[in-house]
């Protein structure tokens, strides 16, 4: 059959919506770049947020329309949001045919015959079974991959709604992620984002330890790799042995996603966080003295329960003081299940004028960051050219995909994609750095 395919929500989702189309494929069907025209229209769901369920309901019913037009066949829901209301999407959405929950993505190729045979699919594994690496077609560009090494999630925060979704933490086998990480470097991939809900307690329940810092060198070790990124490293348990692991490998890029959510001890011990606001200053000091180039990135959450106007300037004196380099920041969504949805909790207009008002503070803190870039000559993964401009595009160890920011440079010789140039910085305009190719740093 023909197959088109669309993942909605995190890099994680993304993994595993390769995976499937890789056994869609190694099944014998045929995967459509465009799900118009499809026999089967996988929907790979988030369902974390209402923002997320949102445009998971609205990219359903758009693909209902076009299966009422006649332009596509079958439609079958996977991801987070399949999982997480199981009955309701097949009752109250007609035009979906099967529903496939987080710990059924295995049985995608059968699940897709079942439901091509006019049968109505609903399949909800278990969703703490042990992690099976398996095949991929990637989705991303040739030159860079998430390497997803661990799934679900054990620090059961009071907001989230993550490990009802998605399981207990489960790491994979060490063997196994260089095994994945060997083959894509391979294939072409220059850059390895390692992702995990937690990645710093990878191995910890395989062996009772953190095995983060040993994956790290030997995925450093891989001939032909030339970055490695690390997202979602949780505060309270980033060790100096991590940190020395970030000193002395060259390929890892210091670039350290840290979500703090919020940093009011109150409101961190209400959310279920461990640690304190004393312990991330901590924390942020001693990354700031052993890397001193390095770019932090968080995700911060306005209109928690427990925040009020102190709590919530608590939280801007803080990113005023310590100026991180990248943050997203997010209006406080009280999801059904959860302990945090039962608080009482600032209205929505409230959390998101607040919100706002931390989106323009940071927005300063990145000009001020910019700014300082002004001069320096950095290593830029080149990912786009722009005939118009006359203009390449491209990424240096400070941006990571789709979420920050792009250095546009002009070069004198040609730039494939996927190469990696040195680019002089002269200017900064709307947040996006430009500069010059430097050949000659290069030689």
């Amino acid at each position: 059959m023909r197959v088109g395919f669309i993942s909605l929500g995190c890099a994680k989702n993304q993994v595993d919506c390769e995976q499937m189309m890789f056994r869609m494929r190694e099944a014998g069907h045929e995967i459509l770049a465009d799900p118009d025209g499809a026999d089967l229209v996988i929907v790979n769901t988030c369902g974390f947020i209402d923002a997320a369920k949102r445009e998971a309901i609205d990219h359903i019913l758009a693909m209902g329309q076009l299966k009422e037009a006649g332009r596509i066949g079958k439609i079958l829901v996977t991801g987070c949001l399949a999982q997480r209301y199981q009955e309701e999407i097949i009752q109250e959405m007609p035009e979906v045919d099967g529903v496939l929950g987080t710990g059924s993505y295995y049985d995608v190729v059968s699940a897709a015959k079942q439901v091509m045979q006019g049968q109505t699919v609903s399949k909800f594994g278990n969703i703490h079974t042990p992690l099976d690496g398996g095949g991929r077609i990637l989705t991303t560009p040739a030159h860079y991959a998430w390497l997803k090494i661990a799934e679900g999630c054990s620090n059961c925060c009071a907001y989230c709604v993550i490990p009802k979704l998605r399981g207990r933490y489960r790491s994979r086998p060490m063997e196994d992620v260089l095994r994945e990480a060997n083959e894509l470097v391979q294939s072409g991939v220059k850059e390895l984002i390692v992702v995990a809900q937690d990645t710093t307690i990878y191995g910890t329940d395989l062996c009772g330890k953190t095995l983060l810092p040993e994956l790290l060198r030997r995925l450093c070790a891989i001939e032909g790799v030339h970055w490695v990124r690390v997202h979602y490293l949780y505060p309270e348990s980033i060790t100096e042995e991590l940190l020395d692991v970030f000193v002395q490998e060259p390929k890892l890029l210091h670039y350290l996603d840290i979500p703090i959510q919020h940093v009011n001890d109150g409101i961190l011990k209400r959310m279920n966080r461990r640690g304190t606001r004393a312990d991330l200053e901590r924390l942020i000091r001693t990354i700031r003295r052993k890397l001193p180039d390095a770019v932090i990135r968080t995700s911060l959450i306005t209109g928690l329960p427990g925040e009020g106007e102190a709590e919530f300037e608590e939280l801007c004196a803080f990113l005023k003081q310590y100026r991180l380099e990248r943050v997203g920041v997010f209006v406080f969504s009280p999801e059904e299940g959860t302990r945090a949805a039962e608080m009482d909790y600032p209205d929505e207009a409230v959390a998101a004028e607040r919100a706002s008002i931390v989106t323009e503070l940071q927005s300063r803190i990145m000009d001020g960051y910019c700014e300082s870039q002004l001069g320096k000559t950095l290593e830029v993964l080149c990912e786009d050219y722009d005939p118009a401009q006359d203009l390449y595009a491209g990424r240096s160890f400070a941006d990571s995909p789709d979420i920050d920011g792009t250095v546009w440079f002009s070069s004198e010789r040609p730039v494939s994609i996927g190469s990696f140039v040195p680019v002089t910085i002269t200017e900064i305009i709307d947040g996006d750095l430009y500069g010059d190719a430097a050949w000659e740093v290069s030689q």
